[in-house]
């Protein structure tokens, strides 16, 4: 349930920067970037910060 939870914000942030790109400023691809980066850092070294926080507040256990 955790993982489902965390690729399906990771998505939507990535969408949402996508869109804010186009409408709004070209400085919020930075998001996507941060998104990209802490995906593939996690892919190498196993800790999400998202992952943290769920269970700090004991969601999808």
């Amino acid at each position: 349930m955790k993982e489902r939870i965390i690729r399906g914000v990771a998505g939507t942030f990535v969408l949402a920067s996508i869109i804010l790109t186009q409408y709004v400023s070209i400085n919020w691809v930075w998001l996507g970037v941060f998104v990209g980066v802490n995906l593939l850092q996690s892919s190498f070294t196993k800790f999400c910060p998202l992952e943290k926080i769920l269970e700090f507040f004991k969601v999808g256990e």
